[in-house]
Parts: structure tokens; C-alpha cells; sequence
């Protein structure tokens, strides 16, 4: 999972270089803390918080055939 939303984030940002992505898990959740550039986080959440949306949404019904719960924050 992490490394398909590594492959999203990059794509949609110009500065791909300082995109990182933490991962923290716990029992049957998952965390996951995206930073990226200053001038790159209005793409990444996009027009009303709509991409940032999207990428959850993708994000969590991959999480829910392994049985997982999913959360993503975007950080500055």
C-alpha cells in the first residue's frame, strides 16, 4: 500500500525528490504521514480537500480486502 501511494503522491507533484512517507502501524490500523513540498501540498489535497479524498479513497479499499483500517495525513 505504501508504495502504491509513493507512485500516486509523485505523480502529482512537481518537487518528486521531497515526497516521504512514514508509516506507522498498530494492531489492525495504519497511519501513514505524507509530507511533501510547501509549493506541492495544493495539488496533493486539490480544489476543497478533493484529491486528498480520492487518494483515501483508493487507499482504504485496498486496506479493506486485507482486512486493515487506513488513515492518511497530510503534513507540513
Amino acid at each position: 500500500m505504501k508504495d502504491l501511494l509513493e507512485v500516486i503522491i509523485k505523480n502529482l507533484v512537481d518537487n518528486s525528490d521531497e515526497v516521504s512517507i512514514t508509516e506507522k502501524t498498530e494492531a489492525k490500523s495504519i497511519c501513514y504521514e505524507v509530507k511533501v513540498a510547501k509549493d506541492d501540498m495544493g495539488k496533493v489535497i486539490g480544489k476543497q480537500g478533493k484529491m486528498a479524498k480520492a487518494i483515501r479513497s483508493i487507499i482504504k479499499a485496498i486496506a479493506t480486502k486485507e482486512h486493515k483500517k487506513v488513515n492518511i495525513e497530510f503534513v507540513d
